[in-house]
């Protein structure tokens, strides 16, 4: 492990360091209950922006700075898009801390990201003291009610404590942390008045609870249904969701899997649970999905659908034959959110538990019945493979051309050489990650990461640097669009400040390229989505290998497809922060395999199986 960087250095010698344990004393401000408690709980980070309303909480902060490191960064929607990473790459939480008014106010996109892909941390925000509530004073959010930000972000939590006094600290603490973490783990805030972090209180700072075991199987009855169903069908799909990540099923998965051979695909939130290498795995269904992996959900007829939530881009919008006909198809749908059973599609078999424990029983149940009976669906699988062939074949000159700018497919085909197997890779929201849930093949769990439900833009570019804390040993790389690089490109500037090695790949189409395509597609004209000269029309573009340079990151353009390896493998083995640009042409879409439908504009027809066959005359 590469240990060069101070911050990285310091998860290196974490044994080493001084002892985590808090002062023995009676009395606390209620900023040292907080940090104490999150340093009790493990939490390596805090991430956020200073302001008035939370100097208090620094000053605990900077107290614990040999046992709680504290990165400042540049705007507060970073922090909280390195905290939902760092949680997506780990599975255990950090903090954030903001400050009132305009400072926990730039938060909110993070904490609706995370929210939606079911990430946590934990935002500790400043709020103005209580002394002042109601008299309006600088920065308070309460012209209706006092020291209302837990208002602003009611939707965007799982729960917002506000503590008005130092002894209430303890139990919100604790409960904050026990409510992130269970059943769908989310974000949690905790909105702390400046003098709450300031007063003192003769309060024991908690111990974390024991981490309790809730992996609890379905009714069993049910699940031996399941299985039988599966077994009697004759063309039996299973579909993960992110459930699959958030639940850790692959190897439970991967089990099940060998053992009753049924083609496995995925949601494209899902990605990563089974390596898409897998011989029985076909990608993620879907607007952008892969050729076979449409085919094989739509022609299923029994369909096992773990931690799914079917929203609107995994399953083409929900228009049936596309992604998926259910029914005639049968879906038996494994979960443990009772609201997630039935929500989007009719069950046939509904269970709710614990995806994990759910497949367990469900292998040694098989294990018992497959002793006597030989099982196979090689005729189905082997129509799969058929699918998927004919749609690399397609795929295959278009990812080794030559042009200049380069076609997307020839960008995704570089980056697939060149990013190690180890690696962390992040795609920011755009056309790009189209591209990416389309030919990118998620090669392990957390290993893909993605801002999907809220598909917030400056995810990834932020991201990156929590998900380099989280998994230090790791390459991590991001690519971005231009639209969403532009977005925070401050990022820059931290990861200079505290020597966080990430790459940044700047997929530059001189535009909102993904809404572009949609007013093209829909009303064949556009307005507001290429970045262009007002006056001359001239697509414009800033230098982004020397913005990266003023930052005092390193930086290289990929002028020719014959360079980009080579530029891409001196990015990552540089071990230190690096941009990479590439002009990608803005003309190549990609070929679709589902649809799509924003109601009442009508969805966009297939057109995957014309182009391979027109491919096919050509040849």
């Amino acid at each position: 492990m590469d240990v060069s960087s101070p911050v990285i250095r310091k998860i290196a010698t974490e044994s080493e360091a001084p002892p985590r344990a808090a002062p023995k004393r009676k009395a606390w401000k209620g900023a040292e209950i907080l940090v104490e408690y999150l340093i009790k709980e493990k939490v390596p980070y805090l991430f956020g922006v200073c302001g008035h309303g939370n100097i208090g909480f620094l000053d605990a902060a900077a107290d614990a700075a040999s046992r709680i490191k504290t990165i400042s960064v540049h705007h507060e929607q970073a922090a909280g898009y390195m905290a939902d990473a760092y949680y997506k790459v780990r599975h255990e939480p950090v903090a954030t801390y903001t400050s009132c008014g305009p400072g926990s106010c730039n938060l909110p996109v993070a904490l609706a990201g995370a929210m939606m892909d079911s990430s946590a941390f934990l935002a500790i925000t400043g709020n103005v003291p209580t002394t002042q509530f109601n008299r309006m004073p600088f920065q308070e959010t309460g012209r209706y009610f006092q020291g209302d930000f837990p208002s602003v972000i009611r939707p965007l939590v799982k729960k917002s404590f506000q503590p008005t006094r130092v002894e209430m600290l303890p139990l919100a603490i604790k409960q904050a942390f026990g409510l992130l973490r269970s059943g769908r783990p989310g974000p949690v805030n905790i909105d702390v008045p400046l003098n709450v972090f300031q007063e003192t209180a003769e309060v024991e700072i908690p111990d974390p609870d024991p981490r309790v075991n809730q992996r609890f199987p379905g009714e069993l009855r049910a699940i031996d249904r399941a299985l039988e169903l599966l077994l009697a069908a004759r063309r039996p799909v299973v579909l993960v969701g992110q459930g699959g990540l958030i639940g850790e099923v692959t190897d439970a998965l991967l089990e099940f899997l060998e053992l009753v051979r049924i083609p496995v695909v995925t949601s494209p939130n899902g990605k990563g649970t089974v390596a898409e290498t897998h011989e029985l795995a076909f990608g993620a269904i879907g607007r952008n999905g892969p050729y076979a992996a449409n085919e094989a959900a739509r022609n299923a007829d029994v369909l096992l659908a773990l931690g799914c939530s079917f929203d609107d881009r995994t399953t083409s919008a929900w228009i049936s034959g596309y992604t998926l006909t259910i029914p005639p198809t049968k879906l038996i749908q494994i979960d443990n959110d009772p609201a997630e059973i039935g929500r989007n599609y009719p069950v046939h078999l509904g269970i709710v538990g614990d995806i994990r424990a759910s497949l367990e029983v469900m292998t040694r149940r098989a294990q018992e019945k497959l002793k006597s009976v030989t099982k196979t669906f090689e005729d189905w699988t082997a129509q799969l493979r058929e699918c998927q062939a004919a749609w690399d074949k397609y795929q295959a000159p278009f990812a080794e051309s030559d042009q200049s700018p380069l076609r997307p497919e020839r960008l995704m085909r570089g980056l697939s050489r060149v990013i190690p197997e180890n690696a962390i890779f992040a795609t920011d929201v755009g056309v790009h990650h189209n591209w990416v849930v389309q030919l990118w093949k998620a090669r392990r769990p957390r290993h893909l990461l993605q801002s999907w439900g809220f598909a917030s833009m400056g995810f990834a570019t932020c991201g990156i640097l929590g998900a380099k804390l989280a998994q230090p040993e790791s390459p991590a790389v991001a690519v971005v669009g231009d639209g969403s690089f532009l977005m925070t490109p401050h990022i820059l500037a931290t990861a200079v400040e505290y020597d966080i090695p990430a790459v940044w790949v700047v997929w530059n189409n001189h535009g909102y390229c993904s809404i572009r395509d949609m007013q093209l597609g829909m009303f064949g004209r556009e307005l507001a989505t290429s970045f262009r000269k007002d006056k001359t029309g001239e697509l414009y573009s800033p230098d982004f290998t020397m913005l990266a340079r003023s930052f005092g990151v390193e930086s290289a353009r990929v002028a020719r497809a014959g360079d980009l390896e080579g530029v891409l493998e001196t990015a990552i083995k540089a071990n230190r922060p690096y941009l990479v640009e590439v002009p990608v042409d803005r003309e190549i879409r990609p070929v679709g395999t589902g649809t799509w439908s924003l109601p009442p504009l009508p969805h966009a027809e297939p057109n995957f199986r014309k182009l391979a066959a027109l491919d096919g005359k050509k040849s």
